[in-house]
C-alpha cells in the first residue's frame, strides 16, 4: 500500500509514465499545477507534500488507458485506490478535484462518486482546486479568470465539461480566493 505521506517522487514517476508520452500537454499542465502546490508550503506546511503528491496524480485519469466512465476525476482516483493502493487522501484530493462533484452531477455519476469517495478536508480541497485553476494547458500560471475562459474557449460553452465549470465556478473562485486570502496573512506575518 502507498501512502501519501513523503510520495511526492513517487507520484511524479507514475504520473509521468501515464501521461508524458500520450498526453504531453497535460503532463506539462501537471508539472505546472505541482510547481505552484510547492508554492503553498507557507500555508500548508506538513500538508505541502500531500498536495504535490495529488497535483501530480489529479489528471491521471486522461491516460486512454485509465478511462472508464469519461469522468478522469472518478476514473483516476479508482486507478490509484485499485491499481496502485494509494492513500485514500490521495484518492479522494483526486476524485473531487476542482468541484468535481459538478462533473459527476452532469454525467449522472454523483452516486457512484459519492459512494466510493468521501469529502476531502476543505484546506487541501481548495488547495488543490486552486493549484488546477491558476494553470494553463502548459503549465503556465494564470489568473483564475483567464484559465475559466481558457477551458471555455477549449471545450466550447455547450460541452459538458464547460457546463461542469460553469456550475463549479463560485466553488472554484471561493477556493482560490481562501487560498490567496491565506497566502497574503502569511506573507504579512513574515513581512
Amino acid at each position: 500500500m502507498v501512502n501519501s505521506v513523503g510520495h511526492a517522487d513517487w507520484a511524479h514517476d507514475l504520473a509521468k509514465g501515464l501521461l508524458q508520452t500520450t498526453l504531453p500537454r497535460r503532463w506539462a499542465h501537471t508539472q505546472g499545477v505541482a510547481e505552484r502546490a510547492a508554492s503553498l508550503a507557507p500555508i500548508l506546511g506538513g500538508e505541502t507534500d500531500t498536495l504535490i503528491a495529488a497535483a501530480l496524480l489529479h489528471d491521471i485519469g486522461y491516460a486512454p488507458d485509465l478511462v472508464d466512465t469519461g469522468m478522469h476525476q472518478l476514473d483516476g482516483a479508482r486507478y490509484l485506490r485499485d491499481v496502485v493502493g494509494a492513500d485514500d487522501r490521495l484518492c479522494r484530493l483526486v476524485a473531487y478535484h476542482s468541484c468535481a462533484d459538478n462533473e459527476a452531477r452532469q454525467r449522472d455519476l454523483l452516486d457512484v462518486l459519492t459512494a466510493e469517495f468521501r469529502h476531502e478536508q476543505p484546506n487541501l480541497a481548495q488547495a488543490l482546486t486552486y493549484c488546477d485553476m491558476t494553470t494553463d494547458p502548459d503549465g503556465r500560471h494564470l489568473d483564475v479568470e483567464d484559465r475559466l475562459a481558457e477551458i471555455h474557449s477549449r471545450y466550447g460553452r455547450d460541452h459538458l465539461v464547460s457546463q461542469s465549470i460553469t456550475a463549479s465556478t463560485p466553488c472554484i473562485l471561493a477556493a482560490v480566493k481562501s487560498i490567496n486570502t491565506a497566502l497574503e496573512h502569511s506573507r504579512a506575518r513574515n513581512a
